[in-house]
């Protein structure tokens, strides 16, 4: 539930080298990375379930932070899913890499105070598999797999800070919110658990509406 950078860390900000983040719904995440998370990609974007949440610390309370998500192939592959034997089974190479883009939480900048004072929620990021989207939605190929990131960076009043970038941010992956990006539900005991536990997936119970 806790990441950081480990040893890499060293060599940054005091302002940023104490934060650290806690997965929140930790255990929710566990239990859909046991079946092999799945998020559906639509071409209008579609909410993450599980929202990417977490809890902040270390951060300076005076200073300003950016925080910010993007998204990593977790391999080369291209994957599809075997009823069978209901598991994804690698079929062929990745398709060429989706335009990389971050999604800036809207409050960003904020203060350190203000970061720590709630659970920050990712609740207004998209993925869409479009790749002309220009609504600003994380663009992923589907039947990929990706890992996360998320990452506070130190807004920096120095006039020359571009030199310090490199020591201005700190990045945080957890390996329990890797998934594979589909345009529909493969394994139906993801169906079954996204529906058990996502208050907002009443719509579903007879089968996701969109194609």
């Amino acid at each position: 539930g806790w990441a950081g950078e480990g040893p890499g860390a060293s060599g940054k900000n005091r302002r940023v080298c104490h934060a650290a983040a806690q997965l929140e719904m930790g255990s929710l995440w566990e239990e859909f990375n046991r079946l092999g998370t799945e998020m559906i990609v639509t071409k209008a974007g579609r909410r993450m379930f599980p929202t990417f949440q977490v809890k902040l610390s270390g951060l300076d309370p005076l200073a300003d932070y950016v925080l910010l998500m993007d998204f990593i192939p977790l391999d080369d592959k291209r994957y599809r899913y075997a009823f069978h034997s209901s598991s994804w089974l690698a079929a062929g190479r990745a398709e060429p890499a989706a335009p990389g883009r971050v999604h800036f939480h809207p409050d960003s900048p904020a203060k350190g105070a203000q970061w720590m004072r709630q659970i920050v929620s990712f609740d207004k990021l998209k993925l869409t598999n479009n790749l002309l989207d220009d609504n600003g939605h994380i663009i992923l190929n589907s039947m990929h797999r990706y890992q996360p990131r998320f990452h506070v960076v130190l807004v920096d009043p120095r006039r020359d800070s571009e030199r310090f970038a490199h020591q201005n941010f700190k990045s945080f992956s957890f390996p329990e919110t890797q998934f594979m990006a589909v345009t529909a539900y493969q394994n139906h005991r993801i169906t079954q658990l996204k529906i058990a536990s996502n208050p907002f997936a009443k719509g579903f119970r007879e089968g996701d509406p969109e194609p």
